[in-house]
């Protein structure tokens, strides 16, 4: 179930790249950001409130880790910025391979208070296939 949860956020997330690239296109890369992250407020807002969701934040959570956020404009960002140049293939696969990269970094070394997943061999088999595809995508 949640391979299959998984596979359905890549859909979900190549939607929203198009939709936020092609919203940029039409208004500008910085306003579409913003406006991206109203909407996502407003639902988020409203999935609380009737969901009757109390919003409980522990103070024992570290600050970094709100930090995410951030991250997600930074994000939405950078990938409105490389749709308008790259398109949405290689916007994403370029992006999903530095996930696996990272991904992989934090998984071994247990990073960010993750556990621990060894590296193994095999993977770097799967990263060398990646990145191939991608050069095919670029090149033709």
């Amino acid at each position: 179930m949640y391979k299959l949860s998984a596979v359905l956020t890549g859909v979900l997330v190549a939607v929203m790249v198009t939709f936020n690239g092609l919203l940029a296109n039409q208004i500008g890369d910085y306003l579409a950001v913003l406006i991206v992250h109203i909407v996502g407020l407003i639902t988020i807002s409203f999935i609380l409130i009737f969901g009757r969701r109390k919003i409980n934040v522990n103070r024992d959570i570290p600050v970094y880790l709100f930090g995410a956020g951030a991250i997600g404009v930074v994000l939405v960002l950078f990938n409105n910025i490389c749709f308008k140049y790259l398109g949405i293939s290689i916007t994403l696969a370029l992006g999903l391979f530095g996930q696996s990269i990272a991904s992989g970094i934090i998984d071994h070394f247990g990073l960010l208070g993750m556990d621990t997943h060894t590296f193994r061999k095999e993977k770097l088999v799967g990263l060398i296939l990646i990145f191939a595809g991608i050069i095919v995508m670029v090149v033709y």
